[in-house]
């Protein structure tokens, strides 16, 4: 059969030009739009005076920007890791259950993932609320303090971290028993034959063999929680929002509060940049050690 490969570009440009029209409009353009503000003055809405990298220069003064910084790295630390940790844990348990058991537990799990913020801030604020949450009843029923969880600096970001991983581990835990519902159970019938103990098999099996699912996890989650902002910011209402403050937060209160859109934008190129690089280099370090363990 001849084929006309000028149909095929021509064909092939018409069904991708879409996708590009949008992406270009919704993405790049926006994009370059935040590098070229972050070099001015600009308000929210409107043209400013050009500052170079004034802007930037301003944010290493700045002690605001200095605690979002370290409130965003202390989240991920306290989300990342442990997140994709208990959603293997429960993947592992989830894989050893079978048929409709197995899909009402692993729906249960799952859907927490599909709930929006305002619901999840409610359940929570319900649980948790110093006045009237259900947690708080139960502490004086065992004749222990309250705890003022969602106003109080020490408090507050490990209980938004648990809240976040209960809420993110449903889409963790569906990647994790995609990994391993792909491992060929032969391997598995190898290792019984030689009576390797779970441990051993999980070792030298399960945990090699989901190495990819789990780089991809992690990667995911990385990049979520850098831009975490939902939860903080309604937890915080109320509450003391300086104190918990994070780089999206900050985002937003440069712009929306203060109306200094060029700050902003560079507070949000400085986001972008650090995802970029932190991103990379997990990703480097994961394959560096996958290499290692091989």
């Amino acid at each position: 059969m001849l084929r006309n490969s000028r149909t095929e570009r021509l064909v092939a440009l018409v069904l991708v030009a879409p996708f590009l029209a949008i992406y270009l409009l919704a993405f790049v353009y926006p994009t370059v739009q935040m590098f070229r503000i972050s070099f001015t003055d600009a308000p929210l809405i409107g043209a400013g005076r050009w500052v170079g990298l004034d802007n930037y220069l301003r944010l290493d003064n700045d002690p605001m920007f200095r605690r979002a910084v370290w409130n965003t790295a202390y989240f991920v630390l306290m989300t990342v890791v442990p997140g994709t940790l208990i959603a293997l844990l429960i993947a592992l348990g989830v894989s050893r259950l079978k048929g409709r058991f197995q899909a009402i537990v692993l729906a249960l799990f799952f859907l927490p993932y599909i709930l929006p913020v305002s619901v999840v801030y409610l359940i929570w604020d319900w649980t948790l609320n110093f006045q009237f949450g259900i947690a708080m009843h139960v502490l004086d029923w065992l004749g222990i303090p309250r705890v003022p969880v969602f106003k109080s600096r020490v408090w507050f970001l490990p209980a938004v971290a648990g809240v976040t991983i209960w809420w993110t581990a449903g889409f963790s835990i569906l990647l994790f028993l995609a990994g391993l519902r792909s491992i060929p159970p032969e391997i598995y019938e190898a290792a019984a034959l030689d009576n390797s103990t779970r441990w051993t098999t999980f070792r030298r099996i399960t945990w090699p063999l989901l190495w990819p699912i789990t780089s991809l996890v992690l990667t995911i989650q990385l990049i979520l929680q850098l831009k975490i902002f939902d939860q903080v910011y309604l937890f915080s209402i109320g509450g003391r929002p300086n104190d918990n403050m994070v780089l999206v937060y900050y985002v937003f209160q440069k712009a929306f509060q203060q109306n200094q859109g060029g700050r902003a934008a560079a507070v949000a190129v400085t986001l972008f940049m650090l995802v970029v690089v932190v991103s990379v280099l997990q990703f480097q370090l994961l394959r560096f050690a996958e290499r290692r363990r091989r």
